[in-house]
């Protein structure tokens, strides 16, 4: 693992992370060997959807198959990742995998970080996924992948260079007001998108999710649904208190065209927390801690 940036920076962050094995959630290897006990009564859909509830597999998954596939441009969902591979060849290349849980087993407070993380992964891409379909998107999987793997460089600070995550994060607790990309910025060098794009570039990844996973790209409809996605799970994680969640119920009212009300209903807003969103409250407790919801969220 890493406790510095390297000397080559961008550079040397892609060589490293290109000879990491990358891990996934115990509880995904345990779904999957599950499946691969029933494989004669399991679907490419059922590889999916297990697929789906981790950032980290995702990512193995398409890597693999887009680095040894020559449609790799047609690939730019799990579904035909699962399809190209095959079944049997998926349980074949993805048996024993290393876990997420194993790999920071000695540094528990580095595990609960990235937890939270991957929580707020899931759920960007569940809204990302339910305002696709709200907006008859082409390819609603697409969307919710994109959303799914668009911090998918925190998870992996995370995983490898535990200390430099822990120092961002710091930063960001100690000064409410600092941007991320300005913590990010002081403990790498260099924001975490940059390091993103570039690894995404440097494994292939279909040029369609690449772009949807840039706010750069924001003046197009499919992209500000990820983003305003993303944005929404990280400004709710610890509840419905955040004061940057009011420009984001705008922006969504807009990207979908309704109003608040039924914005509010389509979220399912614990009714505790309807003064708060509508602005009438902000001292209101915040949610579930958490260590309580990514434990809740991960299945562990």
């Amino acid at each position: 693992m890493l406790d510095k940036p390297t000397p080559d920076g961008l550079a040397g962050w892609v060589t490293f992370l290109s000879g990491c094995e990358m891990p996934i959630l115990r509880q995904t290897a345990r779904r999957l060997e599950q499946a691969r006990r029933n494989a004669d009564r399991i679907s490419g859909r059922d590889i999916t959807d297990i697929v789906l509830q981790d950032p980290l597999m995702a990512l193995r998954l398409l890597t693999h198959t887009v680095g040894s596939s020559r449609l790799r441009s047609d690939i730019t969902n799990i579904a035909s990742a699962v399809m190209m591979l095959g079944v049997d060849p998926f349980f074949r290349r993805f048996d024993q995998p290393l876990t997420l849980e194993s790999l920071l087993a000695e540094q528990p407070q580095a595990l609960l970080g990235v937890l939270q993380v991957i929580l707020r992964a899931q759920r960007a891409s569940r809204y990302a996924h339910d305002w696709a379909f709200a907006r008859h998107d082409m390819n609603i999987e697409e969307v919710a992948l994109a959303a799914l793997l668009h911090d998918i460089a925190e998870i992996l600070l995370w995983c490898f260079a535990p200390q430099l995550a822990t120092a961002i994060r710091a930063r960001l607790q100690a000064d409410r007001t600092l941007r991320s990309a300005s913590a990010q910025q002081a403990a790498l060098g260099f924001p975490l998108i940059e390091l993103q794009l570039v690894l995404c570039r440097s494994w292939h990844l279909p040029e369609l999710l690449i772009a949807m996973m840039d706010d750069n790209n924001a003046q197009l409809a499919r992209v500000r649904n990820v983003k305003l996605a993303v944005c929404l799970a990280r400004h709710s994680i610890d509840g419905w208190t955040d004061p940057a969640l009011s420009d984001d119920f705008s922006a969504i009212e807009k990207l979908l065209h309704i109003d608040r009300q039924t914005l509010l209903d389509r979220l399912q807003i614990p009714p505790e927390f309807l003064s708060c969103v509508s602005g009438a409250d902000s001292s209101r407790p915040a949610g579930d801690a958490p260590d309580q919801l990514a434990n809740r969220a991960v299945g562990s």
